[in-house]
């Protein structure tokens, strides 16, 4: 009961039309589609006005709810940013892991990985984050994360590289 006291009350009113359904009837998996992502949107709202910790009970309990759908990769994603946003670096990391771990054919695993870089860039760890940004332009180098992931290497390698003395 802990985790609804700090879901918004939109997304428990999405709870109570879901709840609403007679019992012993198997939703469509169109009305199941529409559920799901009525939900989903309705938290991605609350993320967009940043309000990270309602966003995030929302989007763990969409996954709780409809794990098994089409958006539940994306859902994974946004559980990890919120966390990223509030400064919990270690959970965040856990989060974007698990979309590449969970969901290999989800869109959203290129974003993910550049996550973990930047995670990991968040936390010091300069070694593994330069890491999954060169996993990130090897697996996915058409993508705009692996733009993000070749520019940042970039400043990263000019920041240890000592600068050429000036030539006579």
């Amino acid at each position: 009961m802990k985790t609804l006291a700090r879901v918004p009350l939109g997304i428990l009113a999405c709870l109570v039309l879901i709840a609403g359904q007679p019992t012993g009837t198997l939703a469509a998996p169109a009305q199941v589609q529409d559920t799901s992502r009525h939900l989903y949107d309705r938290v991605m709202e609350e993320f967009k006005h940043r309000d990270y910790e309602a966003a995030l009970a929302g989007f763990r309990l969409f996954l709780e709810l409809h794990g098994q759908t089409s958006l539940a990769a994306n859902a994974q994603y946004w559980v990890g940013e919120c966390q990223f946003r509030m400064g919990r670096y270690k959970e965040a990391l856990n989060a974007f892991y698990n979309v590449v771990s969970y969901y290999p054919l989800s869109q959203k695993l290129a974003a993910s990985t550049l996550k973990i870089g930047q995670t990991y860039t968040r936390l010091k760890d300069h070694e593994k984050a330069r890491m999954m940004f060169e996993r990130v332009v090897d697996q996915y180098p058409d993508s705009p994360e692996a733009e993000v992931a070749r520019k940042t290497i970039e400043v990263e390698a000019a920041k240890i590289e000592p600068p050429l003395p000036p030539s006579e």
